[in-house]
Parts: structure tokens; sequence; C-alpha cells
């Protein structure tokens, strides 16, 4: 039985991990810790005209891949400092950092890897802001190949 289990460093998503590893260890699933980085996250896509009119792609594309492989090295410390952190004794571990859109990566995942459930967290945006931005967390509930448990930050 496998587990995937994204997490951003917000506090729901690592409560989100500590309630994965108590079911996988209760249910002897593997855990999967996945990390998106968003290639758009740092406003590259914002700014793409202003970066041309410098100097053409040159820059705009050697400040991308920089920025985004610095994110991409980020992201699996944090993924190292997560699995030094809690004790993952007797659990499978994989630990994976993908490049794309969250919700979209989450579950090209979960679909292409077979996994029987998403332990994720939900920041509990408010009803306005949902309604503007969505949620990574409801885009994956809506359309995950198999069930997803959201944790809450609150959650003790």
């Amino acid at each position: 039985m496998k587990l995937l289990v994204p997490i951003d460093g917000s506090k729901a998503s690592i409560n989100a991990l500590r309630k994965a590893i108590e079911i996988a260890k209760e249910y002897n699933f593997s855990i999967t810790l996945l990390m998106v980085v968003e290639e758009n996250h740092w406003g590259y896509e914002r700014n793409q005209n202003f970066w041309h009119q410098v100097d053409g792609s040159i820059i705009s594309v050697g400040v991308e891949h920089e920025v985004v492989s610095k994110l991409e090295e980020r992201a699996a410390e944090l993924l190292d400092a997560a699995a030094s952190t809690y004790d993952f004794s007797g659990i499978d571990l994989e630990k994976m950092v993908i490049t794309g859109e969250p919700s979209i990566e989450i579950l090209d995942l979960a679909k292409k890897e077979g996994f029987d459930l998403i332990v994720m967290g939900n920041r509990g945006m408010s009803k306005l802001k949902r309604f503007f931005t969505g949620s990574v967390t409801q885009r994956v509930i809506a359309e995950a190949p198999c069930p997803v448990l959201s944790i809450h930050e609150d959650l003790k």
C-alpha cells in the first residue's frame, strides 16, 4: 500500500506528514514525500516581457533555469530535513521533487504510480480567496484517482 504526501513546509502539510506516518505504521504503507516546485512561483512569468526587453531570451532563460534549480535544491533539502526530523522507522520512504503546477503534478503522479491514499494539508483559505484562486487541495480532492485525506493546519 502506498501513501503520497505532498508537503510545502506549511503547518498544515507538516500535520499531514505526521498523520501519514501514523497511518503508515498502523497499516504498513510506504510513503512518498513530494514537493512541487512552481516554475512561475517567483514571478518570472509576470515579468517575462521585462526580461525579454532587457536582453532577449539569454537572460530570461538563464535566470529562469537558475532560479528553478535553486528552488529544486531547497525543496530537496526540506525533504531531507523532514525525513530526519520525524520517525520513519519501519516505513519505506521515497522523496521526490517535481517542477510544475502542484495540483497537476500531484494528480499525475498519483495516477502514474497507483497510490492508494493521498494525505495532504489544507490551509483553510477564506471563501473569497478560494473562489478566486482555488485550492491545490480542493483540486486534488475533486480529481484524484484514490481517496484523499485533507488535514487542517489547526490539527493538534
